[in-house]
């Protein structure tokens, strides 16, 4: 059973070829556990599968997922004002974004608060694109940028490990901060990032990226215990390699 962050569709795949499958839920700490979730039988790659008994999903006009039912809590204690604040009628207000296809199955697509809204006025949903780069030998991380901005770029710090096994099977000797503008290391992650923008509009389509020298961490600040990017603080921290992204 997997749970909390997205499992990659591939990862699956390989996991039922090896003859383990493996199945994936969704559900908040406010929805004391699992409110979707495959099982055999009833399963779809991608989503997080369908409600659990008792439970109804909708989704609202912006996108955001909806969540009714037993397994919904009472509210914040002590907090009445969050408590009204998280319920639209009798529905739980999740803060995710997603959507319910033809047979029911939930599929999440990312935060409400993540969501770039360009100069131009276009909605952008970061998370799939950076889980989608995230899939690249040489990337540990990636944020997606471009609130109010021209168009949408991206940092991206490189896998440690990874890189330095690529390095040597290439006969390189780079240190960080040489591979971080290393033409060879460049081309490898453009790939990549040319993947993804055929996947999307050219709107939301990664114009611009830069690779940091140094990694995000639980130690920097930039990484919780459990290992989830705070997008809102690498932006906040990295405001001048933003800004680099966009000058002329």
């Amino acid at each position: 059973v997997s749970g909390a962050s997205a499992l990659s569709p591939e990862l699956v795949h390989f996991f039922r070829g090896a003859g383990i499958p493996i199945v994936e839920g969704y559900g908040l700490t406010e929805t004391t556990a699992p409110a979707t979730v495959n099982i055999p039988g009833a399963h779809r790659v991608g989503t997080v599968g369908l409600p659990v008994a008792g439970v109804t999903v909708k989704i609202a006009e912006d996108g955001e997922i909806l969540i009714r039912g037993p397994v919904v809590f009472d509210g914040y204690h002590g907090m009445p004002k969050a408590s009204a604040e998280a319920m639209e009628d009798d529905f739980f207000r999740t803060g995710d974004i997603g959507a319910l296809d033809e047979h029911g199955f939930l599929r999440i697509t990312g935060r409400k608060k993540d969501v770039i809204i360009t100069a131009g006025g276009k909605n952008v949903y970061p998370t799939p694109m950076e889980e989608a780069l995230r899939q690249h030998r040489l990337i540990e991380h990636v944020v997606v940028v471009g609130e109010n901005r021209p168009f949408v770029g991206a940092l991206i710090t490189l896998d440690a490990e990874a890189f330095t096994q690529w390095a040597l099977d290439r006969e390189l000797t780079l240190t960080p901060a040489e591979a971080a503008t290393d033409p060879t290391v460049l081309a490898s992650i453009q790939e990549a990032v040319d993947q993804v923008n055929a996947g999307v509009s050219r709107a939301e389509s990664i114009r611009r990226f830069r690779i940091l020298d140094h990694p995000f961490t639980e130690d920097s600040g930039h990484v919780t215990q459990s290992q989830k990017l705070k997008r809102a603080q690498v932006i906040e921290d990295h405001a001048e390699d933003v800004e680099a992204l966009y000058r002329r």
